[in-house]
């Protein structure tokens, strides 16, 4: 489980990564189409919401009292 959470939150975080990345190039595009830019924010949005879902589920050692 350790290992597909790794590769899964690591997978999602550079697809968000370079859907950022990516952003400062479609601004031409994101001014001729509205409906483009909310499908661009919602799969960037998506990505990023499911790489912070696999790093929290990752689990941690057992905290020593």
């Amino acid at each position: 489980m350790k290992t597909y959470l790794t590769t899964t939150g690591t997978l999602f975080a550079l697809i968000t990564v370079l859907h950022l990345a990516r952003t400062p190039e479609m601004w031409d595009r994101f001014a001729s189409e509205p409906w483009f830019v909310s499908g661009y924010a919602l799969l960037t949005f998506v990505t990023a919401a499911l790489t912070v879902w696999a790093w929290r589920l990752f689990p941690r050692p057992p905290r020593s009292s």
